[in-house]
């Protein structure tokens, strides 16, 4: 084949080089060097194959298409190639250029014909091949790659989205039952405090009192739950003057139980702060978010360390500055500019990857900002959350 023509380089845009590298098996002669030669002249990713056990390898790792000698191809190698291309994803159509022989149609033409006529998606070049005949093919055949690349892209960015809101779906079904629930056992809540009163002022031994006492106590704890609950899923929308700590301890009350089977130690510092114009619904959801990663992370126990207080900037704008930090396992540092993004988990298949996402979004909405920092080293791991959030945020 000639190479005495210069061509540009033509301009392909890929995040990932493999994907669009094209592979060469021309095992006779020089073909195969001279083919790489052009092609990486020509800007692109180029790799000789031996062999089709090696191609087939090639393409299973990544590539965008591969250039053949026919004179290379056996009824075997046809038979594995054709095994490949037929174990494709369905949006992938795998191109290959094959490198005809030159010649008058013969019986041994048509041999090679039926040959490699299970090949699909195959673009046929007659030698001598032109360079920039060749390199219009394959710049050809690459920008079909490249498009089922993108299909692909789209394809997985439709699943997550409807996984996503498969899970969305389910949550609010949950929300939507538990308020149900917590509506409902209210009224038998009120009824038997009601009944405890009226046997604490009926005569009784000193240890039925304790025992009242006891009663008494656990029944408000799920009533403060019950109640809790209602808050999470009725908002009405609208700001109003939110008192941040009551908001903390709200979600405490919920978490209660996780954190005393987990042997986690609550350090709870919020020292006297003004009331926040928010939304209380999305405050709790925050938080909820937060802490309940930050229990995720400590399964064998811990301490989660929650601060809040009132703080200035140079611009005399004042803040409320709510941390949450743990000593947990930590955030990968690959993961630490992403978990904002939505569908981003460190929790695996148990996580949505949506819960900071909406975090931040709920910030956002109050004109606040929220941080991270984290550490994974076996002797001082953990993570830390800083949320600010304006008081003067009408």
């Amino acid at each position: 084949m000639t190479t005495a023509l210069e061509v540009p380089a033509i301009d392909i845009q890929t995040e990932n080089a493999d994907e669009l590298r094209v592979l060469v098996m021309a095992p006779f002669g020089r073909d195969a060097s001279l083919i790489v030669d052009l092609l990486e002249r020509g800007d692109h990713v180029a790799r000789v194959c031996d062999s089709i056990d090696d191609l087939i390898s090639c393409i299973r790792e990544n590539a965008g298409a591969a250039i053949l000698a026919e004179e290379s191809l056996t009824a075997a190698d046809v038979a594995k190639l054709t095994a490949l291309l037929r174990q494709q994803a369905t949006w992938s159509d795998f191109p290959l250029i094959l490198l005809t022989l030159p010649g008058e149609v013969t019986r041994h033409s048509q041999a090679r014909r039926l040959l490699r006529q299970p090949l699909e998606n195959l673009l046929l070049l007659e030698r001598p091949v032109r360079p920039e005949t060749l390199l219009s093919t394959v710049q050809n055949a690459l920008r079909s790659r490249r498009r089922q690349y993108q299909i692909r892209d789209q394809m997985e960015q439709y699943r997550q989205a409807a996984e996503a809101l498969r899970r969305a779906e389910k949550l609010a079904i949950a929300g939507r039952l538990a308020a149900s629930i917590a509506h409902e056992i209210n009224n038998p809540l009120e009824s038997i405090t009601n009944l405890l009163y009226l046997m604490r002022n009926t005569h009784q031994t000193d240890a039925g009192k304790r025992y009242l006492e006891t009663a008494e106590q656990e029944l408000a704890r799920v009533s403060a739950i019950a109640t809790q609950t209602l808050k999470f899923y009725r908002d009405t929308g609208k700001p109003s003057l939110v008192d941040l700590s009551e908001s903390i301890d709200s979600v405490l009350v919920l978490y209660a139980a996780r954190l005393a089977a987990l042997q986690i130690r609550v350090v709870r510092e919020i020292n006297s702060i003004p009331p926040l114009l928010a939304k209380s619904g999305e405050l709790r959801q925050l938080f909820a978010n937060l802490i309940g990663n930050a229990i995720d992370s400590m399964r064998a126990g811990g301490k989660l360390r929650i601060r809040a207080r009132a703080i200035n900037n140079g611009n005399q704008q004042k803040y409320l500055r709510v941390s949450i930090a743990d000593t947990g396992s930590g955030i990968p540092p690959d993961l630490r500019t992403k978990v904002f993004e939505p569908f981003i988990s460190t929790k695996g298949d148990t996580g949505t990857g949506l819960g900071l996402w909406v975090s931040k979004e709920i910030v956002g909405k109050h004109h606040g900002a929220i941080r991270l920092r984290s550490c994974t080293d076996p002797e001082n791991h953990g993570t830390v959350f800083a949320v600010s959030l304006p008081i003067n945020n009408e």
